[in-house]
């Protein structure tokens, strides 16, 4: 392990003395702690352990929370990289922003269609990648599959399920698309499927969770028990910042499409 982890050592014996004890002073740093890392062995375990205390102290009052944990990447990385699992649920917000942005319109337009996934005996495919889109009329859309006519009642099939309350009429290689009227009814269906991708991204925003806290957990007999403690709550912390992002772009966007 790298001399970092060195820091984490001292924090059993720190939890048993008194307040009094940890304000006398702390252990030094050992030999080769690079100070660097929050200015020193004491001053790291002093910080976790006052951290750890805080953040384990009930609120006594209505709309009191508990203390937030920040741990510094830096004092960690030897056992997980706290930066990497940030920008991964991160991700999981942004896809969420686009598919909302590309699929979640009151008014259906050619773009709409472009990522629709199209099954077929060779692969999973873009739909603009085997079909011409393009938008006749304010009321219609056109899919020309005569580049791949095979793929045609797949195509189909991938607009009508696409959850955009699409009803595809086929004439030969040509797909017609009508574009639903702007209904209450309508307006309501797509709130509904923003609603189930939120739930989509928050289920994949666990799972970067679950697999972060599996990485930490793996170093329960190298460090101490508050050190896996704060990881796991400085990760939630994380995940819950990623789904109160989430939470606010439903809400606006089905104010949007509710009118």
């Amino acid at each position: 392990m790298a001399v970092a982890l060195r820091c984490f050592r001292h924090l059993p014996s720190l939890l048993y003395r008194s307040s009094f004890a940890v304000t006398r002073g702390l252990p030094q740093a050992p030999a080769g702690c690079p100070a660097l890392l929050l200015d020193g062995c004491g001053q790291c375990v002093h910080q976790m352990l006052l951290t750890r205390q805080l953040a384990t102290k009930k609120a006594k009052g209505k709309g009191q929370t508990q203390a937030r944990v920040n741990i510094s990447a830096a004092l960690v990385e030897d056992i997980i990289n706290l930066e990497e699992t940030s920008e991964d649920m991160q991700a999981v917000v942004e896809a969420l922003k686009e598919d909302f942005s590309r699929n979640l319109s009151v008014r259906t337009s050619p773009g709409a269609l472009d990522h629709i996934i199209v099954v077929t005996k060779d692969g999973k495919f873009p739909l603009n990648q085997l079909g011409q889109i393009s938008q006749k009329s304010p009321q219609l859309i056109i899919v020309n599959m005569s580049n791949f006519p095979e793929s045609t009642a797949a195509a189909t099939n991938a607009i009508r399920e696409s959850g955009m309350n699409l009803n595809p009429e086929v004439d030969g290689t040509i797909i017609r698309v009508p574009i639903p009227k702007v209904t209450r009814e309508h307006r309501e269906s797509l709130a509904k499927l923003a609603k189930q991708s939120t739930n989509k991204s928050k289920e994949a925003l666990r799972k970067v969770r679950s697999k972060s806290i599996s990485q930490v957990k793996k170093f329960k007999n190298k460090v101490s028990e508050d050190t896996i403690w704060l990881l796991e709550k400085q990760i939630q912390q994380m995940a819950d910042g990623a789904a109160a992002e989430m939470d606010k772009l439903l809400a606006a966007k089905t104010k949007e499409l509710l009118g």
